[in-house]
């Protein structure tokens, strides 16, 4: 009962907190509108009671839906994280043209009529079409990241669904409904009562439907977030309390946290905006070159937070920046906090953090999450990515993956110089930039059998020891075994006559392997050796002076453990 209690007041003060608020007017103008004519109501002038009903039933169970599923559901269709947003909108602007083209609400309302409806939605009555508009609505409709909120969404991302999650999503989504129907209610019965808007309608449906398709513009272009950033969060103290009842770290943002990783992730620019407070660091278990700090602490500084991982071959090409800005910079109120996050079982050990961090060089603090809660925190989504936090501790600037440099470097000497406008900076730095360009090259390769989806031999492919035959080279961009192996989750144990044969475009091919042994790589006429001891790092199997096709075989020492190609 508690937690039904405290969801469903999480979802109340979600719906009025002002990242609603650019929903509203479409939930107000869509439940006042009148169905569009057709022969049981050639001139309807009152919309349908269940209208508004149907408006606010669509858009919390599609929110629902979306918040708990919708991450585990792309990821496993290997779908982009944006599509369902997409999709979302591209609903809102037909709901809004079929606000202003009858025949095109008329169709709307056809598909939902062979569904058994005569005590639910009666002909006429719009209903249908308001159940699309909330659909629709629900697949953009952001409210306000409170604790409530978070928990679901970490839940839904990490795939750790039970039956309190799913009680706590129902209590919040009604709790959601209940402002948002009060107010579709208003604009219903506004309507019904008032023979001014019944006289007029169709001007109703036509502001109603030129407005839905104004939404799905602006959020197309963030003119929403820029809305919601200058409104106070004023739900945010009475959400505070909250949070002792449920299981999350911190969350970060309002939404437009979301927005600007979003952003990133879609290569877009957005210069240096308002992507939310920072949260506070969470589950450190050990800090590296540097005693525990606090994203309080830092208030007064550059706060540069990244995402990485030892064996992460785009971290390796991105680190050298960090730690050059590091360098330049911390002078004059710049701080690096690396943030390790393990990708692998065997990043999880903190010798093998520290060997990697000082292989690469790198003197910053290091801040080991092995728990991933840091990583919640900052609801973040890949390797190496980047949290660039003014002196107020807000998030101006994210950036996922390598790249761009340049840019980044100048949003640091710019929120520097805000913070001090009397600094004198030194040059910026000057290192190359290694990113790959070759759009063609062939993406990184899991071989363990949790996340492999690029093996083109014969054989099963499961947990256990396996002896495979393959001699022909695989298809391009995929790969093949043969003699004896041991398969697990993450990983490939090479046994008697282990070979691994690869086909791909690279420049350069990195195979991330463990153990004591050699690999005899061969590529074409040439054979070389490469001597592996330790803890597994990536070693460089393939390399040209430019991206080009190419295939290679790699026969390793029974004993080696390899778990992943990467390409330059």
């Amino acid at each position: 009962m508690t937690l039904l209690l405290v969801g469903f007041v999480g979802g109340i003060l979600a719906g009025i907190s002002p990242c609603v608020l650019p929903v509203l007017p479409v939930v107000l103008l869509g439940s006042a509108a009148a169905p569009s004519p057709d022969d049981s109501d050639p001139v309807p002038t009152k919309p349908g009671r269940l209208r508004p009903v149907c408006i606010v039933l669509g858009l919390t169970l599609s929110f629902a839906l979306i918040t708990l599923f919708g991450t585990l559901l792309l990821a496993a269709l290997h779908l982009p994280t944006s599509l369902l947003r997409w999709l979302g909108l591209a609903a809102l602007v037909v709901v809004g043209l079929a606000m202003l083209i009858p025949s095109l609400e008329q169709l709307i309302e056809r598909a939902f009529a062979r569904i058994p409806q005569r005590h639910i939605t009666p002909r006429g009555s719009g209903a249908a079409s308001g159940f699309v508009l909330g659909l629709a609505l629900g697949a953009v409709f952001v409210p306000c990241a409170g604790p409530i909120l978070a928990a679901i969404a970490v839940a839904g991302a990490t795939g750790t669904i039970g039956a309190e999650t799913i009680l706590l999503t129902v209590a919040f989504a009604a709790g959601v409904a209940v402002p948002l129907l009060i107010v579709a209610l208003a604009g219903n019965r506004l309507s019904a009562r008032v023979r001014g808007i019944q006289r007029r309608q169709r001007l109703v449906r036509g502001i109603a439907g030129v407005l839905v398709i104004a939404l799905a513009v602006a959020l197309t272009f963030d003119l929403t977030g820029a809305i919601q950033r200058r409104i106070p969060d004023y739900t945010a103290s009475l959400a505070d309390p909250l949070q002792t009842h449920v299981t999350v770290p911190a969350a970060a943002g309002n939404g437009s946290l979301r927005a600007c990783q979003e952003a990133a992730f879609n290569a877009e620019d957005n210069g240096l905006t308002n992507c939310g407070r920072a949260p506070e660091f969470a589950g450190i278990s050990k800090w590296l070159n540097g005693s525990p700090t606090t994203i309080a602490q830092l208030r007064g500084k550059v706060v540069l937070i990244d995402f990485w991982a030892y064996s992460c071959i785009n971290c390796q090409r991105e680190l050298p920046h960090v730690e050059a800005w590091w360098k330049a910079y911390a002078p004059f109120g710049f701080q690096v906090i690396g943030v390790h996050t393990p990708e692998y079982a065997f990043e999880h050990d903190t010798g093998n953090i520290a060997s990697g961090a000082a292989k690469l060089g790198l003197t910053f603090p290091v801040a080991v999450d092995n728990d991933y809660r840091t990583w919640t925190a900052f609801q973040n989504v890949a390797w190496p990515a980047g949290y660039l936090i003014d002196a107020k501790g807000v998030i101006r600037h994210v950036s996922l993956g390598e790249g761009k440099y340049d840019r980044n470097e100048q949003y640091i000497r710019a929120l520097l110089t805000t913070a001090n406008p009397d600094v004198e900076l030194p040059a910026p730095t000057d290192l190359a930039d290694d990113t790959p360009t070759d759009r063609q090259r062939t993406p990184e390769t899991f071989l363990g059998i949790a996340k492999q989806q690029t093996y083109d031999g014969s054989g099963d492919y499961t947990a256990g020891p396996h002896t495979f035959t393959d001699a022909v080279a695989p298809a391009a961009n995929r790969y093949r075994l043969s003699g004896n192996w041991t398969l697990a989750e993450d990983d490939i144990t090479a046994n008697v006559d282990a070979r691994l044969t690869l086909t791909y475009r690279a420049r350069e091919v990195y195979l991330n392997v463990g153990g004591t042994g050699t690999l005899t790589i061969t590529e074409g006429r040439s054979t070389r050796t490469v001597v592996v001891s330790g803890p597994p790092d990536i070693r460089t199997v393939a390399s040209h002076r430019s991206s080009q096709n190419g295939t290679v075989t790699i026969a390793l020492s029974p004993g080696l453990r390899a778990y992943s190609f990467t390409f330059g």
